[in-house]
């Protein structure tokens, strides 16, 4: 399947796309293995996404899959794919390129059917530009690219949006809210929304 770029400021809705792809794709009865960058310590991505054979490492005692073999035949979404060093973006290409990827410490290679989703809210080109993503790995993962745009920009979505997110979490808390009135809900589409739909959500959910 062709890896599919979202690019959008923090709190667009990025997880909740690639999830929606993955759901509507063909490998929906597979699964969906989310991946969030700059959570993983530098010295431990390679063996989180590539698995590790036993006595790799010090505490290696067990072979153990990583996430690109987790998702086989199903979705590896990377969010904030940026915060990924060189060196793995070199190994996740050349899954990309073949399917193939090595275990940590292991002596052959494996081969996996994936789907690569990614996502990032900032600029990879410019990181391109300063040497700090590289661009064949960057040219790989935008076959096709998703601007999703700040509520800002989508204001006449708001009131659809706090129906949905007031429906919810009444559900949830077994509550039964009043409607927002017209003159909140003109002030919410005169606000910037800084975290976007998240906080709007968290706004809702506070009520």
């Amino acid at each position: 399947a062709v890896p599919v770029l979202i690019q959008g400021e923090s709190g667009t809705g990025k997880d909740v796309f690639a999830r929606l792809l993955h759901a509507r794709s063909n490998r929906a009865n597979h699964a969906f293995v989310k991946v969030t960058c700059p959570a993983i310590p530098h010295s431990l991505i390679e063996s989180e996404l590539f698995g590790y054979e036993k006595g790799a490492f010090t505490g290696a005692y067990a072979t153990k899959r990583g996430c690109v073999e987790l998702a086989q035949g199903g979705t590896l979404f990377l969010d904030e794919v940026g915060g990924l060093d060189m060196a793995i973006q070199a190994k996740l290409l050349q899954v990309l390129q073949d399917g193939s990827f090595m275990r940590v410490g292991a002596q052959e290679s494996r081969s996996v059917n994936t789907r690569l989703i990614c996502a990032a809210n900032g600029d990879l080109r410019k990181q391109t530009e300063e040497g700090r993503f590289r661009l064949d790995f960057f040219y790989r993962i935008n076959a096709v690219t998703i601007d999703l745009p700040p509520l800002r920009q989508r204001v006449a979505d708001i009131p659809l949006l706090v129906d949905y997110f007031l429906e919810v979490h009444s559900k949830a808390f077994k509550l039964q809210p009043k409607p927002l009135s017209r003159e909140i809900t003109r002030m919410m589409q005169h606000y910037e929304w800084p975290g976007n739909i998240r906080q709007l959500e968290n706004l809702i959910r506070g009520f």
